[in-house]
């Protein structure tokens, strides 16, 4: 089996992997605790438009897609605080316009685009060396600000008011996280899809809430699940000649119903 990582792709694969499931879990606990599943989604279907965009000007889609996705949290942000329309709404009307600009790029650009499904569908195996410094560069310094300001992190995830009274910017952080939500969403793309990259915020943290009991044991939990997952589901795609991104997206789902029965099992 270790004969696997002497193949560059494998190592890229691998390095690309561990860090950024690391990072989607840590950031799947906030994302679960607030609610904000339709907003990692959302912004993962807007940022077709980056990644047209990078494709018709023959420009690193990577890039375009991460300046997309600012954008378009920033404007979902001031949705959510400038006008009377909810979180939902808002999110919905920048995912279904970014996807129409993604759509619009898209056929401005003749031809057969393979990049484009990769984005769509993911696929962890194509990861080039620039992604890879992109990727495991953002990944550590988002970790990095993550682990400095975990507790106000923590306090915003589990109550906004509270965290709000305790002398918290309360929104200032909200714009922060809803920014680097949609950086580590783009990133996570290029691993699982446009289509699928939000499974690797939920289903670990899912697994992980169903033994946790306490909030840093979520944390540890998630992360450990996510490595889990991400690592197995590479290897059996591998294996079976299967596609990354769906093999490790049902891999953790077949995780999270094998934990589930066990736990009701050991209950009764």
């Amino acid at each position: 089996m270790l004969e696997l990582f002497h193949y560059p792709f494998m190592q890229r694969a691998f390095f690309g992997g561990v860090f950024l499931s690391a990072l989607l879990a840590y950031l799947g606990v906030f994302v679960v605790m607030r609610r904000m599943a339709f907003f990692s989604d959302g912004i993962a279907h807007a940022s077709l438009a980056g990644v047209a965009a990078g494709v018709l000007l023959s420009f690193n889609p990577l890039v375009t897609a991460l300046i997309a996705s600012l954008i378009f949290a920033a404007l979902i942000f001031f949705l959510e605080k400038k006008t009377n329309l909810s979180s939902d709404t808002a999110i919905g009307l920048i995912f279904t316009s970014g996807m129409a600009l993604g759509v619009l790029l898209i056929s401005l650009k003749s031809g057969y685009q393979p990049e484009l499904i990769g984005f769509l569908f993911g696929n962890i195996l194509t990861i080039q060396h620039s992604d890879l410094i992109i990727m495991v560069a953002l990944s550590v310094a988002i970790g990095g600000f993550l682990i400095a300001m975990r507790r106000q992190i923590t306090l915003l995830a589990l109550d906004r008011e509270m965290a709000h009274l305790s002398g918290i910017n309360a929104d200032l952080f909200q714009l922060l996280m809803h920014m680097i939500l949609a950086v580590s969403v783009v990133l996570g793309i290029k691993m699982l899809g446009i289509i699928l990259v939000s499974a690797l915020l939920i289903i670990p943290v899912s697994i992980a809430k169903l033994t946790s009991r306490s909030f840093r044991a979520l944390v540890f939990w998630s992360i450990v699940v996510s490595e889990i997952i991400v690592l197995a589901g590479l290897l059996v795609s591998y294996f079976l000649d299967l596609p990354a991104g769906a093999t490790i997206v049902l891999t953790g789902t077949a995780v999270f119903f094998i934990v589930f029965i066990f736990k009701r099992a050991f209950q009764t």
